[in-house]
């Protein structure tokens, strides 16, 4: 991979006016169910984000039926749209999926990271280290998302960190912070971060860096099923 090309512009930083009314309606109603603006059970009334938007109701049709398709947002006849309710299993898929995409763009990524890519990834693991004694888990898990995505988001395929990003904001919906649940998992994640690290910068086998950043995620699902489901199995299959 060239170390000179560039990482792909998300969508949402795009300018609004590259973006069609339907894209920017998608991004304005999950960007609140992101930050728990609308929480599971809103009712999202086409009329009145349309209104809020200053567009008319076709585009936010549009948008709300692709949240629909990625289980943001459940339609009933006769009812409405409604930002869906919370469900563990779907934490579960989200974060059994965002093991294997994270680790193969994070590993997809490693030979485009700089050497600043690296400190700054270094510097954000080391607030979160600096953040154990008080710990916080919704300001854990902004560093524990900012620190990832600094190894990622130099992966030259645009369609996985699509689905990386998607999966990642669905988790934000699904589940505030998962160290609100297990804070004792919040300092083998940092440990485990710094080992991450240190495979990138020693060039590692992408193989090696891809199965360490897909076990570093998992096993922060094993630590929460243990913590609410202590009778159920555990981990992800074996790849």
């Amino acid at each position: 991979m060239d170390a000179t090309t560039p990482a792909a512009t998300p969508a949402s930083a795009q300018p609004a006016s590259a973006q069609s009314k339907s894209q920017q309606a998608y991004h304005w109603i999950k960007e609140r169910i992101a930050a728990q603006e609308f929480t599971p059970g809103y009712r999202l009334v086409l009329g009145t984000i349309a209104g809020d938007l200053d567009m008319s109701v076709v585009p936010v049709r549009e948008a709300i039926r692709q949240l629909e398709a990625e289980g943001l947002v459940t339609f009933e006849r006769n009812v409405g749209a409604r930002v869906s309710m919370v469900d563990d299993s779907q934490y579960r898929f989200s974060m059994q999926s965002l093991s294997i995409l994270e680790g193969a763009a994070t590993a997809l990524s490693a030979r485009a990271l700089t050497t600043e890519d690296v400190c700054r990834a270094r510097r954000i693991n080391e607030l979160m280290v600096e953040t154990l004694d008080h710990f916080d888990p919704r300001a854990f898990t902004a560093l524990n998302q900012e620190f990832h995505a600094t190894l990622f988001e130099k992966c030259a395929n645009p369609r996985m960190l699509d689905l990386v990003r998607a999966e990642w904001a669905r988790l934000g919906h699904l589940r505030d912070s998962t160290f609100s649940f297990v804070p004792g998992r919040a300092a083998e994640s940092v440990r485990e971060h710094e080992n991450i690290l240190v495979l990138i910068e020693n060039g590692a086998p992408l193989a090696e860096i891809e199965k360490t950043a897909r076990r570093h995620r998992s096993a922060t699902l094993d630590a929460y099923l243990i913590h609410e489901h202590p009778d159920e199995s555990l981990g992800l299959p074996a790849f």
